[in-house]
């Protein structure tokens, strides 16, 4: 008799057990199920009309009309992608916030110790969603055509050279340094502010070499003033197919280029990170999307969580170890 009771009481404390566990699964269960039931927003940390933003509103464009629900783009710039990122990493985990990250946010925590966000430890990967080409091209005046032949003047001119780029710490001038540092030369970095005043000074040849933006370089290579010698993708760019990879055109393992991924704040129900994921690779792969993409400067590169997350460590300490090396400082 006192066996019996003890397993009634013992069966009791089990059910009342799952009782209070199950209800603390069902609502993930349940938004997993339901998501999206309202609007998804995508905060953007640059302004509108630049190439992180161009990226976000091609991919969530088609991805309200697969869930049938609004998706908004939140530009929340400043600070070169921090004040976006702060925004984001306080943001609700529940599936419906997310923040498109960029290469900027694999470098600022080797440029500022003082961040009060994490991107490894705030954010979970969602998947990549495009790439940037950085292109290198040079004035017309100087005498080379492809890289060897731009790494054999430097060598022969010491302290001739410059290269201009769109500001301290961003993409084109680490992609620069990084040349600097594979091909043992040393051309001089001059920072502008901005892409604009950058190419500007090229063409006018102030300064002879520039690590420039796709968007920003195609225009001017039809003209004659400039030239391309390669472009830093692994693989041959698709706005510019015709131009070499720099490491195919001379510098043998060089990759530098821009990049965009979509990030969650920490917590957000990994049932809704893998179906945002399968729906990103679903728009980004679709022919329509990927076409308006490339004409706008931006090549998808959907992908699962796991490589995002993989490429975003591998990134940091990528450009950690050259920041470090150059000894590249904020001004």
């Amino acid at each position: 008799m006192i066996d019996l009771q003890r397993r009634r009481v013992a069966a009791g404390l089990g059910a009342a057990c799952a009782a209070a566990v199950l209800p603390s699964l069902y609502p993930l269960a349940a938004r997993a199920a339901t998501w999206p039931g309202h609007a998804v927003t995508f905060i953007v940390p640059f302004p509108a009309g630049g190439p992180v933003d161009t990226t976000a509103r091609f991919t969530t464009q088609p991805l309200g009309q697969l869930w049938s629900v609004p998706t908004v783009v939140d530009n929340k710039s400043g600070a070169g992608g921090i004040v976006g990122a702060q925004f984001a990493a306080k943001a609700e985990p529940d599936g419906y916030n997310f923040f498109f990250a960029s290469i900027h946010h694999a470098v600022l925590p080797s440029l500022r110790d003082n961040l009060s966000y994490d991107i490894s430890r705030d954010f979970v990967p969602v998947g990549m969603a495009a790439v940037f080409p950085i292109v290198l091209v040079v004035n017309a005046s100087l005498p080379v055509n492809t890289v060897s032949e731009l790494i054999a003047y430097a060598k022969d001119n010491p302290g001739k050279l410059s290269f201009s780029s769109s500001g301290t710490g961003g993409g084109t001038h680490l992609a620069g340094e990084l040349f600097n540092a594979m091909a043992g030369v040393r051309i001089q970095h001059i920072p502008y502010r901005g892409s604009a005043p950058a190419m500007q000074d090229l063409l006018g040849g102030q300064v002879q070499v520039m690590f420039a933006d796709g968007p920003s370089a195609v225009p001017h290579l039809k003209g004659g003033k400039v030239r391309a010698l390669g472009v830093g993708n692994p693989t041959r760019s698709s706005m510019l197919p015709d131009v070499p990879t720099i490491a195919e055109s001379g510098l043998p393992g060089y990759e530098a280029y821009s990049w965009s991924g979509v990030m969650a704040p920490k917590g957000t129900p990994p049932d809704i990170v893998k179906r945002m994921n399968a729906d990103m690779v679903k728009v980004l792969s679709d022919p329509a999307t990927a076409k308006g993409m490339i004409a706008a400067g931006a090549e998808p590169k959907p992908g699962t969580p796991e490589q995002f997350g993989d490429f975003l460590r591998d990134e940091i300490v990528k450009w950690r170890d050259l920041i470090k090396t150059a000894n590249i400082k904020l001004e």
